[in-house]
Order: structure tokens, then C-alpha cells, then sequence
């Protein structure tokens, strides 16, 4: 693939205060009690220094999980011999013989008055509870669960929102040993289905509605259809979340029964047993936690299972470690309940941090509601999208009236961070604030690529490597490059990879999944280029690549370009080969701000593409949509539409359900078929 190492680009964050992070006193520690394992006891400066602990990470899994649980003070009510016993990348043994709790881990030995949730939702409502009340809430909910049956093993399943009810029941449920799984509220009825029905739920934890851009929307037509379709369930706990269901005749809160279903409400759950003590079932390291879902674009979600010790030890590595998480700290990261970083979110709990759950628009009523959120509770660690940082820059947004004096570091995923978002982001926030800019994914719970408080932070970068991630970039013959864009693979095993695929009874579909391009080595479906610094660059997934006149390149690349220009809202592009033109045509679909000429746009499109990539790169054909088709966790659907586009049909290419506007899908398909014509048309 195309593509060799520029000059190091322009540093804009550089670590201050030597020593004084947890990663520091980390290497410290293992400095002191293992000298042999980072080559001496005096440890080398900057970049160079986190670079050995890495090396050391991924080669001796052993002493370097043992070091972290034993650093980090993981729970164990049975600790293992040892933390990795082999067993190679598809079925690694991880502390064998060890039991333990991730609820145990999140709520167990904090101080009763630390504050432990914080949370505000977009009308204004919020709470703020200590470790107490929150400990409290979830010990009640746990004895309801317990006297409805539930046991170890048992499915809980949400459709909730980002507030208080989804943390608590996640906690008490895992309390339990039963496994967790949630969708956000706004998911469609189908998508909900096609994940929950596949792991036979026994409970279900919904809300009546929820409110978003100013407006609530009722969804109790879809709690009682939903509840209707899940032939294991028993029991319904019902959050009457507007405030209104209740006084609604019929309406919800008051329902003995939904979906034929005995139907509690959620109050009423929780004063059943005001006083229940709350405890913890010890399980296996690898027993299942909860299941999250890949998107489901092109067929069944699959539902990814991960288990207690392996998020445990994952977590608490890279939120302590990588993220400089703890006592004192307020994390929020923007999110919804059927995104992974939920997950990652409410595990700040393991730390000892103050979570900041934010329910609705993070540009409600202003463009920049996310950030005086931020500003208003205090948060010290504030989580983004690039999409939310890219249209704050073309927005206009300024933050310069906003107290956050006390956010020291910005994290940014869900696509690659743009420069001009990177220095967007350093511009507005000042050159105190680190920008940390992650890649990883559903399947792991977590981030191969990262920030380290010990590392820079270079424009347009990912910093680092995360320890304990054997993260390389392989050429077409499977072998590592550095300075050259590759394969994304991982080549040793990592805590949080998945426990199995649910319904996967022989591991095929996982191993379909990840091993079989590069047999024993995990690869995760991205383009990334690795620089001599031990830094990285995402450049799009591999299955949607660009390849023009045998010059490939990813489509992350094509993105900084076009929406580089500020009349550009979004754009997808699409190197469409398929049966009606072997040789492929590439297509552009642009969004654009109100007002912009688009011939003139297109031209400068042409013109900045053509200098900036390569003539091969400049799409055939520019065509204006008013959306992006996106999935229900905010990727564009490169993928999907590449198929509908080469003449498949679109309820084969695709399923609605898994979109988070399906009327954007039918937007790109109408421009792109008029253009062409009636006859291309008939294939869709």
C-alpha cells in the first residue's frame, strides 16, 4: 500500500509534571521489585521509556498482567498462580483459577461519601450520588432481581438511556453473576430484537420515552412490542422516565403486564427492598460479564461476549495507566447505552472516579451544550467523537467564554481525528490540555492505540501503542512495516478479547472473524501506518479501501481532504466496482452547508484532491445528499452502500434496523441511480 514516512510532524502537548502520573509510579514500581524486565533500574526519558515498557508489555504477558493486577489491587477472591498460562491468541488461559467480581471491583473499598455519579440530562434534570447511595441503589435492585428468579448466567437486558437506572441494574446484575447486554432507547424495534433474542433474555429494564433536540419522544408501542418478542422473558421493570407515564391513562408506569409479560415498575422494584444487603458472587475469570453486538449492517449482530477479568484487568490498565484516571478525577465521555464506550465510560467506576452520565444532543440548545456541560460538572477527563470535534470547527463553535480550567485531557474516537481537529481542539483548549486520540473497538472493549501521560501528543497522531497490545502493521505478505500503511493486526493475545461469539458453539464464526487472513495473528479490519516514534495513524477499514490503477489508499485519507474544505458538512466515498463496471468508478456523496454552490465546491474538491492525494484519487463523480448514512453508533456505512451500489439489492446489502437514519441510505441510493439512469436503477 501507497504511503512512507513524512517528517515527524508539529508536537502539540508535551508531558510537564515528571513523576507525578500513575504510569510513572508504575514503572517505578516494577523498576524496583523486577529490574531485570525493563533492562536496569534507572529509567531512560520520554517517549523512549514508555517504548521499553511496551516492548516488555507484549513480550512477558505473564510479568506484565501479574504487575498490573498486583499494582492496581484487583479483587481476587481466588487468586490464580499465575496471570497468562498460554494457550496462543484464539484460546489464551488467563489467571487460571482465579474468582472474582466486576461489580465488586467498581463499588467495593471506596469511601462512602466519595462521589460517585454524577449525572445531568438535557432538560436540566440531574442527580449526584455518593458510592453510598449508589451501593445502596444497586443492592436493592440486585435482592428484586434475585427474588425474580435471577441467577448466575441469566440474561438482563436495557433498553435505557445514558442515566443512573442503566448504571445501577448493569452492577446489580453483574453482582448476580447474571450477564448484562443494553440498546439505547432510539434503537428501532427490530434492531433491539436481533440482539436480545439471540441470548434468550429473562429480564427486561426499559424507559417510557426519552428526550432529544428539545423534543421527547414516547416509545412505550415499542417496550410492549419488544417485551412481546422475547419468549424467555418473566419480568419487566418499567422507569417512568418523563415523568408523565403514570398520569397517562393506560399508559405504562401503571401496566401490570407488557407484552404479556409481568411488568413491575422501576420504584417500586427498588422500595421492595429498601435495607437488602448487597453482595458479590464470585466467578471465573472468563465468565461472562455482558454482550455488546457488531453493528449488524449486513446480517445478525454478533453478540460479543467478554468476561469479568478480562474488562477488569483491561479497564483498569488503560483508565488507571493510559488515562491517568482516579480518586478526585470526573470522566464523561459522550455516549449512549448501545455504543462500547458506555462500557468504558462507567468502568471509570474501578478507579475510584466520579462518572458524568449525560442523557440527550450533546448541541442542544446551543452548539456548544457539550462543552458547558463539561464546564458545569467540574469534568477533568472529557470523552468526544471526531465527528462532534469536526462539526464544532465548522460550526463555529468557540469556547473561550467556558470555564474548563480543570479538563486536562480531551479523548477523541469513533474515526480518525482530522489535523485540523487536532489543532482545533489545541487552539480552543490551550497547550495544557492533552489530546487523546484512540482506535479500537467493539470486539475488544477497549483501545489498541492511545495517549500515555509519558508521550507527546503530535498533530494528526494517535501517540502510542497501549501497553499490553502487541499492535502491528502487516503487508500483504503478512509481514511487519513501519513508516508504510498495513494491516492493522495484533499479534499476542490481550485480556478483553472476546470469551466467545453467542450461538458460536465451536468458535468458527470468531475465528472467521479475526484469524483467518493471517492464520494465529488477530486482524481487526483497519489501515494503519506505525511510525519509527512508536505513534500511529488510522487510515480507514480495510474492507472499504480505495484501490485506483493499483494505488491503494484508506478512506480516512480521502475525508481529512474533502471535509477539510468548511462548506463540506460530511461526505462518503464509494470506489464502486461491481458487475455493471469491472474497472470501478469512484463516487463522492457530499453534504454541504446551506447556501454553498456546489459546482463551485466540487471544483475545489477536484482541485484540492487531485494536489493533495493524486489525480487517481479524484472521484468520477460528486453527487449532493442531505445526510451520510450512518449506523446506529455513528460509523459511515461505507461498506453497505458499496454494495448497493455494485447491484445489490439494498434489503440484501443492508439492514435498515441497523441504521441510525435509514432515510439517508435511500437518499445516496436516489442520487446516484437518477444520475445513472433507469437501467442501472432496476438492480436495487
Amino acid at each position: 500500500m501507497a504511503g512512507n514516512e513524512a517528517a515527524t510532524p508539529e508536537v502539540l502537548w508535551t508531558p510537564a509534571l515528571a513523576g507525578s502520573s500513575a504510569l510513572e509510579r508504575f514503572e517505578t514500581w516494577v523498576r524496583e521489585r523486577r529490574p531485570e524486565a525493563l533492562g536496569g533500574s534507572a529509567p531512560p526519558s520520554g517517549p523512549s521509556g514508555y517504548e521499553a515498557l511496551w516492548r516488555w508489555s507484549v513480550a512477558d504477558l505473564d510479568g506484565f498482567w501479574s504487575a498490573v493486577v498486583d499494582f492496581l489491587g484487583v479483587r481476587f477472591h481466588r487468586r490464580p498462580a499465575s496471570a497468562f498460562a498460554g494457550g496462543g491468541m484464539s484460546e489464551p488461559r488467563w489467571f487460571p483459577g482465579a474468582t472474582l467480581n466486576y461489580a465488586e471491583q467498581a463499588l467495593a473499598g471506596r469511601p462512602g461519601s466519595d462521589l460517585a455519579v454524577v449525572f445531568r440530562r438535557e432538560d436540566g434534570a440531574g442527580e449526584e450520588w455518593s458510592f453510598d447511595e449508589l451501593r445502596a441503589r444497586v443492592a436493592a435492585l440486585r435482592a428484586f432481581l434475585v427474588a425474580a428468579g435471577v441467577g448466575r448466567g441469566d440474561r438482563v437486558v436495557a433498553l435505557l438511556p445514558n442515566a443512573p437506572h442503566a448504571l445501577v441494574a448493569l452492577l446489580a446484575t453483574a453482582s448476580i453473576g447474571a450477564v448484562w447486554s443494553s440498546c439505547s432507547p432510539d434503537f428501532g424495534t427490530t434492531a433491539a430484537v436481533d440482539r436480545f433474542r439471540q441470548i434468550e433474555p429473562v429480564v427486561l429494564l426499559a424507559v417510557d420515552g426519552y428526550r432529544y433536540g428539545g423534543r421527547s419522544f414516547d416509545i412505550r408501542g415499542k417496550v410492549e412490542e419488544l417485551a412481546s418478542q422475547l419468549p424467555t422473558l418473566r419480568t419487566v421493570v418499567l422507569v417512568d422516565y418523563l415523568g408523565e407515564a403514570t398520569a397517562s391513562p393506560g399508559g405504562i408506569g401503571s401496566a401490570d403486564t407488557i407484552g404479556g409479560v409481568r411488568a413491575v415498575p422501576w420504584d417500586q422494584a427498588l422500595r421492595a427492598h429498601p435495607n437488602a444487603r448487597l453482595a458479590f458472587e464470585p466467578v471465573p475469570f472468563d465468565h461472562p460479564l455482558w454482550v455488546l453486538y457488531s453493528s449488524g449492517t449486513t446480517g445478525l449482530p454478533k453478540g460479543i461476549v467478554h468476561g469479568h477479568g478480562g474488562i477488569v484487568v483491561e479497564h483498569l490498565k488503560v483508565l488507571a495507566l493510559h488515562a491517568d484516571l482516579g480518586p478526585g478525577d470526573r470522566f464523561l465521555w459522550f455516549t449512549t447505552t448501545g455504543w462500547m464506550m458506555w462500557n468504558y465510560l462507567v468502568s471509570g467506576l474501578l478507579v475510584g472516579a466520579t462518572v458524568v452520565l449525560y442523557d440527550g444532543s450533546p448541541a442542544h440548545p446551543e452548539p456548544d451544550a457539550l462543552w458547558r456541560l463539561a464546564a458545569s460538572t467540574r469534568v477533568t477527563y472529557l470523552g468526544i467523537s471526531a465527528p462532534f470535534v469536526h462539526s464544532c470547527q465548522k460550526g463555529g463553535v468557540t469556547l473561550s467564554g467556558l470555564d474548563l480550567s480543570r479538563v486536562r485531557a480531551v479523548g477523541s474516537t469513533g474515526a480518525p481525528l482530522s489535523e485540523e481537529g487536532f489543532r482545533w481542539l489545541a487552539e480552543q483548549l490551550g497547550a495544557d490540555v492533552q489530546i487523546a486520540s484512540v482506535s479500537g473497538g467493539t470486539d475488544v472493549c477497549t483501545a489498541f492505540l492511545t495517549s500515555a501521560p509519558t508521550v507527546p501528543v503530535w498533530v494528526g497522531e494517535l501517540s502510542c501503542r497501549a501497553l499490553g497490545a502487541a499492535v502491528e502493521a502487516y503487508d500483504e505478505s503478512g509481514r511487519p512495516v513501519v513508516g508504510e500503511v498495513g494491516e492493522l493486526v495484533v499479534t499476542r493475545p490481550m485480556p478483553s478479547m472476546p470469551v466467545f461469539f453467542w450461538g458460536d458453539s465451536d468458535g468458527a464464526r470468531m475465528r472467521e472473524a479475526y484469524y483467518e487472513a493471517f492464520p494465529g495473528v488477530w486482524r481487526h479490519g483497519d489501515w494503519v501506518r506505525l511510525s519509527p516514534r512508536g505513534s500511529a495513524v488510522i487510515h480507514g477499514r480495510s474492507d472499504s479501501t480505495l484501490n485506483r490503477g493499483g494505488v491503494r489508499m484508506g478512506t480516512s485519507e480521502f475525508y481529512r481532504v474533502v471535509e477539510s474544505l468548511p462548506e463540506v458538512l460530511d461526505s462518503l466515498v464509494i470506489d464502486n466496482a461491481g458487475p455493471a463496471r469491472p474497472d470501478g468508478e469512484l463516487v463522492c456523496f457530499l453534504v454541504l452547508a446551506a447556501g454553498a454552490e456546489e459546482e463551485a465546491v466540487v471544483a475545489r474538491a477536484r482541485a484540492l484532491l487531485r494536489s493533495t492525494l493524486s489525480p487517481r484519487h479524484v472521484p468520477d463523480r460528486f453527487l449532493r445528499v442531505g445526510e451520510v448514512p450512518r449506523t446506529l453508533n455513528g460509523k459511515k456505512c461505507e461498506v453497505p452502500v458499496k454494495r448497493v451500489l455494485a447491484g445489490v439489492p439494498v434489503g440484501e446489502a443492508v439492514s435498515r434496523e441497523a441504521l441510525a437514519n435509514p432515510g439517508a441510505l435511500d437518499g445516496v441510493v436516489r442520487a446516484f441511480f437518477v444520475d445513472e439512469g433507469p437501467e442501472l436503477g432496476k438492480q436495487v
